[in-house]
């Protein structure tokens, strides 16, 4: 009989707001967006005291004004968020050494065979919770179960601060009642799809066939069929690999002037490589990607023999990109990334893509 795997995802509570909450007693128990406050703004955090008046991550900052006229913008410290993050990852690896971060504020653990040797996953949870509120005043949310896909949604039933557990036993009935928008892999446009073809739960799903989930949503169909099974055999992977490191900048005014767009290119570039020296990420794709006031968006990408390195090569390549853009209007958005991540353990591989 196969071993039943122990799986718990911990997500961070309002990650970024409760970090500023946290290092600020000015801000605690008031609505708060991490973001910027101006007309291009967009929300990269909200407080849950914002999130009652419908203020969401994402969310442009001229929107969220309106639905909380009393919020308090708060510019972002990623360094801090980073800070803090090592220090809660470093508690995870206390327990296990198979643990996969999402991203900086959440991640899944693998506790079927774990350090302390403790049978409970339940418990596990508990004492990561409890250490990490008492370490580092923040609070976290967990979720429980045999799988990838069941640990993440059980992380979201009892936000904040909450804890639940999806046993063998409560699998089925749980995805039977559970709405089809709450599926974890399931995002708006595809739930728009299945509700307009009468899948609003789990228990709808189940009732399609693999050939005709194939048929209307592609690769995709074999996952849908799985999960509205419970079925989720991906492993907790400690050694997911960052495939891109990018960089973007929403302007507060359109950019209008070809020079005027160059500066800010450049500015692009600068942070782009700030950020590939900090985590020492190498590949050979650069991609520039504009978004203009109509909201159209354009990318164009470039991939060379030898690594991507220095200001001096990314902003030439970069602009070589931009004078191949027939630019249509003024420009919101100019955005830079570089990817075709190189692996140092192995020759590189002389290939180039057209």
């Amino acid at each position: 009989m196969d071993e039943i795997r122990k799986i718990i995802h911990i997500d961070m509570d309002a990650f970024f707001a409760s970090v500023e909450q946290r290092d600020n007693p000015e801000l605690r128990n008031k609505p708060i967006a991490v973001g910027g406050d101006g007309d291009r703004g967009v929300v990269a955090a909200a407080s849950y005291e914002a999130r009652k008046f419908g203020v969401r991550s994402a969310m442009p900052s001229k929107i969220a004004k309106k639905r909380c006229p009393h919020l308090i913008f708060v510019r972002g410290r990623h360094d801090r968020y980073k800070e803090v993050s090592n220090q809660i990852m470093s508690i995870f690896y206390e327990y296990t050494d198979l643990v996969e971060p999402l991203s900086i504020d959440e991640a899944f653990l693998d506790v079927t065979h774990n350090k302390k040797n403790l049978p409970s996953a339940t418990l596990i949870a508990q004492e990561i919770k409890a250490r990490i509120k008492e370490e580092t005043n923040l609070t976290a949310s967990a979720g429980i179960s045999v799988n990838k896909f069941l640990a993440k949604i059980a992380s979201d039933v009892n936000k904040p601060d909450g804890l639940f557990v999806i046993p063998p036993k409560n699998i089925e009935s749980f995805i039977n009642d559970l709405q089809i928008d709450k599926f974890y892999g399931v995002g708006k446009v595809t739930a728009d799809k299945m509700h307009k073809l009468g899948i609003f739960r789990g228990k709808d799903l189940k009732e399609r066939s693999l050939l005709d989930l194939s048929r209307l949503f592609g690769k995709n169909g074999a996952y849908y069929y799985n999960i509205a099974r419970g079925i989720d055999d991906r492993a907790v992977n400690p050694n997911r690999i960052r495939k891109s490191v990018g960089t973007e900048h929403t302007y507060r005014n359109d950019l209008i002037d070809t020079q005027e767009i160059k500066k800010d290119l450049k500015k692009t570039t600068e942070s782009l490589v700030r950020r590939l020296e900090k985590s020492g990420f190498r590949g050979r794709t650069l991609t520039l990607k504009l978004k203009y006031s109509n909201f159209e968006q354009e990318t164009r990408s470039r991939t060379l023999l030898q690594v991507l390195e220095g200001e001096e090569m990314i902003q030439k390549l970069a602009e070589e990109l931009l004078d191949q853009e027939q630019l249509k209007t003024s420009i919101r958005l100019i955005g830079l990334s570089v990817s075709n991540r190189i692996d140092e353990s192995e020759p590189m591989q002389l290939t180039i893509d057209f």
